[in-house]
């Protein structure tokens, strides 16, 4: 995954998934809502590779937003 726009620090976010789109280079853009803790109702966008699901079904999923060493990863 990449972080694509807003920065957030290392940590585990709970989360769930707004929006999802295909982009042409075959990774899914993710707008992610953060749901507990300091940074609640932010929305965070991410770009994941290797997602073996179509995007619109990942819409509405609760999803676990893990970065470590500022990389991103969301966890189903």
């Amino acid at each position: 995954m990449q972080l694509v726009d807003i920065p957030v620090g290392d940590g585990t976010y709970d989360a769930f998934v707004v929006w999802a789109e295909t982009r042409d280079d075959g990774t899914i853009a993710l707008d992610l809502t953060i749901t507990t803790g300091a940074r609640k109702g932010e929305v965070l966008s991410v770009r994941a590779a290797n997602v073996s699901r179509d995007a619109i079904d990942l819409v509405g999923l609760p999803c676990t937003l893990v970065v470590e060493d500022a990389q991103p990863r969301v966890e189903w």
